[in-house]
C-alpha cells in the first residue's frame, strides 16, 4: 500500500497558496485492507474512505471509462493493480495531476510543474473531452488563477465538446454549483469570457450570452456594450468581497437588455421587468437557491428606480421602501443597495462615482424606522385608520430627516 497526496493541495502548495483541503490516493490496496486499517467507507460511485483520525479523504487508485453522455456517464475500475500514473491520467489538468509521496518527493508524469511555472491550464489527455463539467472547471479556474491562460489545444478540445453536444448533458445542479463557485472567485468575468469563447455560455446561460454586442447610451454607460458592463459589475462585486446573492444579482440585473427591440436601441425602456421574467426562467432552470433568487428579482426590478430617489417626495420614498419590503427585509435591503452600488460603479470611468441616491434612501428608511407603529395603533380609535396614521408619521419623519 502506497499513499500519495494529490490534486489541489499539491497544486496550491506549488503556487504558494494556502492549502484548504487535502486529498490522497492509495495505490496497491483493496477496500477490505482499508476497512481493516480503520478507514470508513463513504464513496458511492467509487471507493473513497475517511481516515480514522483526520477524517480526510483517501481514494483507491482508479481508472474511468466513458459509457454515455454527461459527467455521470462513466464506469469506474478500482483495483490494486491500477498504477499512480494511470490514476493521474484521468484527471482534468496537468496542474492537478501531480502527486506527492510521503517523503515529500513529487511525481509529475504530465509536466504539471512546468505548466504552473508558465501559468497554463492544459488538459492531461483527450479523456478530458468525456466530461463536460471540466469546461466549467476550466472557466472557474481562470476566475481564480487570474494570471493563467488556457492552452490552445485545450480550448480547441472544449469547443469540440460543445459542438458534440456534451454541454447539453450537464445537470442543472452541477451547472449552478460551478457558476456559484466561479462568482465567488477573484475575477468572475474571466469565467464567463471563457464560457463565451468556447461556445458553452449560449447553451447554459443564453440569457446572459446575448448581452454582448447590445449597445447602451454612452452618457450613462461609457463602456457602451451591455455584456462588458455586466462583467465590470460582477468584478466590482468580487473586488469588494460581496456575498453570493449580491454577485448573482449583479450578474442578472440587466438580462432584459438582451431582448430590447433593435429599433429602440441604445435605449432600454422597460428592461427591468423583462429582466425579472428572464431571471425567473434562469433560477427555475438552474435551481438557484432562494436567497440568490429573491435578491436578484428585487435588484432587477428596482435598480433603475433607485437613481431617482433624490427627486422623490417623502411619500414616494416611503412607497418605494414598502415596495422593496425594506421594513421587514432589512438585510435584503442592504444587499439591494450593495448590488446597485456594483451597477453604478461597474462602468468605464465611473468606478468611484458617488452613491447619493443610495445614501438618501438609507436615511429615509432610518427615519421611518424611528416611528413607533405600536404607540400610534393604541391612539387610533378605529383599526382602519392605523395604516394611514403610521404612514403619515413615517412621511413626516422622512421629511424632517432629509430637510
Amino acid at each position: 500500500m502506497q499513499i500519495y497526496q494529490v490534486g489541489g493541495a499539491v497544486r496550491d502548495s506549488l503556487l504558494g497558496l494556502p492549502v484548504k483541503d487535502r486529498d490522497y490516493v492509495v495505490v496497491g490496496a483493496t477496500p477490505e485492507q482499508m476497512l481493516a486499517a480503520g478507514y470508513r467507507a463513504v464513496g458511492k460511485d467509487f471507493p473513497v474512505f475517511l481516515h480514522p483520525k483526520t477524517q480526510q479523504e483517501y481514494a483507491l487508485a482508479r481508472t474511468e471509462r466513458k459509457t454515455g453522455k454527461g459527467y455521470k456517464g462513466f464506469s469506474v475500475y478500482a483495483d490494486p493493480e491500477v498504477t499512480l500514473e494511470e490514476d493521474l491520467a484521468r484527471r482534468d489538468f496537468t496542474i492537478n495531476a501531480i502527486a506527492q509521496a510521503e517523503d515529500g518527493s513529487l511525481i509529475d508524469p504530465f509536466s504539471g510543474q512546468l505548466d504552473i511555472q508558465e501559468k497554463v491550464l492544459r488538459h492531461v489527455t483527450d479523456a478530458f473531452g468525456e466530461d463536460p463539467v471540466r469546461i466549467l472547471r476550466a472557466a472557474r479556474f481562470l476566475a481564480r488563477f487570474t494570471e493563467f491562460t488556457v492552452a490552445p489545444e485545450t480550448l480547441s478540445l472544449m469547443r469540440e465538446m460543445v459542438a458534440a453536444g456534451e454541454v447539453d448533458a450537464l445537470v442543472p445542479e452541477r451547472v449552478w454549483q460551478e457558476i456559484a463557485k466561479g462568482l465567488m472567485e477573484k475575477q468572475p468575468s474571466r469565467m464567463f469570457d471563457m464560457l463565451r469563447d468556447c461556445g458553452a455560455l449560449k447553451i447554459i446561460l443564453p440569457e446572459l450570452d446575448r448581452l454582448w454586442g447590445v449597445p447602451q447610451t454612452a452618457t450613462y454607460h461609457p463602456e457602451i456594450d451591455t455584456g462588458i458592463h455586466v462583467m465590470m459589475v460582477i468584478d466590482y462585486a468580487a473586488k469588494q468581497g460581496y456575498s453570493l446573492p449580491v454577485r448573482f444579482a449583479a450578474l442578472t440585473h440587466d438580462l432584459g437588455k438582451g431582448t430590447t427591440p433593435v429599433e429602440v436601441l441604445p435605449r432600454h425602456i422597460g428592461h427591468e421587468l423583462r429582466s425579472v421574467d428572464l431571471i425567473r426562467e434562469v433560477v427555475a432552470r438552474l435551481r438557484v437557491p432562494n436567497d440568490c433568487k429573491d435578491l436578484a428579482l428585487v435588484v432587477a426590478k428596482y435598480h433603475g428606480k433607485l437613481h431617482a430617489a433624490r427627486q422623490m417626495k417623502s411619500s414616494t420614498l416611503l412607497q418605494f421602501l414598502e415596495e422593496l419590503d425594506a421594513f421587514r427585509q432589512r438585510p435584503r435591503f442592504a444587499d439591494f443597495l450593495l448590488a446597485c452600488e456594483c451597477d453604478s460603479r461597474g462602468r468605464l470611468g465611473l468606478e468611484a462615482c458617488p452613491l447619493e441616491d443610495a445614501a438618501h434612501l438609507t436615511i429615509a428608511l432610518q427615519a421611518a424606522l424611528t416611528v413607533d407603529a405600536g404607540a400610534i395603533a393604541k391612539q387610533c380609535s378605529s383599526p382602519v385608520h392605523i395604516k394611514q396614521s403610521v404612514a403619515e408619521a413615517r412621511i413626516h419623519a422622512i421629511q424632517a430627516a432629509l430637510h
